[in-house]
């Protein structure tokens, strides 16, 4: 489940202040001389929609008039990509001249589950070289899902004098020879920050990219290497942070020891957010041999007056939890996302939690865990809970027991992720009451569609109440025994659901019919391991150009439904994915990805996708 663990506040739909999915980079047009008249009209409306942030209201300002649409994109300086296949690098360059911050996503999400293979593509090449050549005073840049290279890098370090921002989640494919450049050449660093992401060559020698940071004070706010499978230079990193006064936010990866980590926290009390690292056994020694011992590290996290959020915690010691008690009642975020730890061991952190918002944890705290946790979070906002095993046969911990004592202890619950191995109608049903300002739900109950365990009935009902009593829904996954009456359901009243992702459920083509007829807001589908075939792909002929993308895997489709998609709609780019074991000759399809595209077909495409 890459990155789903580490970063906090994941963006939704434009939510970074950028471009909406891509869209933004309509048709052109745009160098034609302008009267007099409307040049005018054109000043005036750019010094209005400078403070125009929503990007939702400037895509719609852009589609007014030409004028409206020339002033709109004069003054836009953030740009929100999200597929990099659905306008081309030049296109998007063309258009937007003044933009200072990019966020850029490549691979479907699905790629955070291993489902779509290597090499599938996604290269942040083509797009450095465009921004290089138009956007000299970029600042920031945030990629998702991306194959980046250390040669783009090198690029992007050597390009833009005064950038600022980096932000790289789940990418793949650079090293820390590509980190050293960054670190070296971008004299005004205030962010690098890599979350889930898989860097080459870590079995082999590593560049020390740590000291290639500037030798005087630096501008650093925040710094997170917590994926980085090396070792760092340790001397290099406490001389970092010491000459990093604006150091707000600190991750560090398991390779830090506890007792280095006291070391980074007292050269930096100011921080807010700081990832751990270890805290675990391999620290054990150190604080029973007397290199930093546990009361040591809690007079520590006693200087700490303003941090809000914690996380890391791999490998947790159990004898290590107690340090972090004097910094509990201020902690609005904690990630205990990789810390096997029991209900015993989080009641006594959690009881001090009392102005929690965001809790990740794993179901290693079972039901019980979770109790505590709605007696004493009443201002949680969000709840992820992850299997600590996650295959279908594993046991699971947690059940309808903790789902209903969170809806109760925790009514101002906004988003939820909740693995399970066995859940109830009456307990959804109970949660849609209690907390109806539910913005995201996301029930996974693991097991190919498992049934009420109490009753044995579909859950229909208990995923028609969320749909129903939940009335600010924007993203649903549904998972478990489900006939087409849930689908009904959320066809007839999720009307605002922007995200649905379907795992091991479903029973008939009707029940998908259901939900592209009914959800006219709907711009994200995902399926996988479902009963849905080429009928129920044809019924959404007519919603397919209004959606961002469309995700089905191991369903019941064939190469001729997939075909006749793609005849019907030839704007929508239709890829067919097969393992690299697959026979190409086979009719049925494993993996299908469309999007809409104002690029047409990519032409990255490796051998094992074919584009219909």
């Amino acid at each position: 489940m890459r990155g789903e663990r580490s970063d906090m506040s994941e963006d939704e739909d434009g939510g970074r202040g950028g471009a909406g999915g891509g869209d933004g980079a309509g048709d052109g047009g745009t160098d034609t001389p302008v009267p007099f008249s409307d040049q005018v009209l054109e000043n005036v409306l750019e010094n209005v929609l400078q403070f125009l942030s929503s990007p939702q209201d400037r895509n719609a300002a852009s589609l007014v008039c030409l004028p409206w649409y020339r002033a709109e994109a004069q003054t836009r300086r953030e740009l929100f990509i999200g597929n990099c296949y659905a306008v081309s690098p030049r296109r998007a360059t063309e258009r937007f001249r003044r933009i200072r911050a990019v966020v850029l996503k490549g691979k479907p999400r699905f790629a955070d589950f291993n489902l779509v293979p290597n090499n599938w593509g996604a290269h942040f090449q083509p797009w450095v070289s465009a921004m290089a050549a138009a956007y000299p005073w970029l600042e920031k840049l945030c990629l998702k899902r991306m194959s980046v290279a250390d040669s783009d890098l090198s690029l992007l370090a050597h390009s833009f004098p005064n950038f600022k921002e980096l932000s790289l989640i789940c990418c793949e494919g650079f090293s820390t020879a590509g980190l050293a450049v960054i670190a070296e050449k971008c004299r005004h660093l205030r962010v690098l920050d890599l979350i889930e992401d898989y860097l080459e060559g870590e079995e082999d020698e590593t560049v020390d990219w740590v000291s290639r940071f500037p030798e005087t004070t630096t501008s650093l706010e925040s710094l997170g290497f917590d994926c980085v499978g090396s070792a760092v230079n340790f001397e290099a990193l406490e001389a970092l942070v010491a000459r990093s006064p604006a150091l707000r936010r600190l991750r560090v990866n398991h390779h830090v020891s506890v007792e280095q980590l006291c070391r980074l926290m007292a050269r930096a009390p100011q921080l807010t957010h700081l990832g751990t690292g270890s805290f675990g056994s391999a620290a054990a020694p150190l604080l029973q041999g007397g290199g930093c011992s546990v009361v040591d590290l809690a007079r520590t996290f006693a200087a700490f007056k303003s941090l809000v959020c914690l996380s890391g915690f791999r490998d947790v010691a159990p004898h290590c939890l107690p340090a972090i008690y004097p910094v509990c009642a201020n902690l609005t975020s904690l990630n205990f996302s990789f810390a096997n730890i029991t209900a015993e061991e989080l009641k006594p952190v959690i009881r001090h939690c009392h102005n929690l918002q965001n809790f990740w944890v794993l179901d290693a705290v079972r039901d019980e865990g979770l109790q505590a946790v709605a007696a004493t979070c009443k201002d949680l906002r969000e709840l992820r809970v992850f299997p600590l095993d996650p295959t279908e046969d594993s046991e699971g911990f947690v059940s309808n027991v903790g789902l209903v004592a969170i809806s109760q202890g925790c009514r101002k619950l906004r988003s939820i992720l909740y693995f399970c191995q066995q859940m109830t109608n009456a307990a959804v049903v109970t949660m849609s009451k209690n907390c109806q300002d539910l913005v995201v739900f996301r029930l996974c109950i693991m097991g190919r569609r498992r049934p009420d365990h109490r009753t044995g009935e579909p859950m229909d009902e208990g995923f028609g109440a969320i749909v129903k009593n939940c009335k600010k829904l924007r993203r649903l996954a549904i998972s478990g025994l489900l006939t087409d009456k849930a689908f009904a359901y959320i066809g007839k009243y999720g009307k605002l659901v922007r995200t649905l992702s379907v795992a091991f459920a479903g029973d008939t083509d009707l029940g998908l019919r259901y939900v592209l007829e009914g959800c006219t807001q709907l711009q994200k589908l995902e399926i996988r391991d479902s009963p849905f075939g080429d009928s129920a792909l044809l019924s959404g002929l007519h919603r397919y150009y209004n959606m961002r993308f469309v995700w089905m895997s191991s369903c019941k489709l064939s190469l001729r439904g997939c075909k006749e998609v793609a005849q019907r709609l030839p704007r929508l780019v239709v890829e067919v994915i097969r393992d690299r074991d697959e026979d190409d000759d086979d009719e049925g399809v494993q993996k299908l990805y469309m999007y809409r595209s104002l690029a047409g077909s990519r032409n990255d495409a490796p051998s094992f996708v074919e584009i219909l």
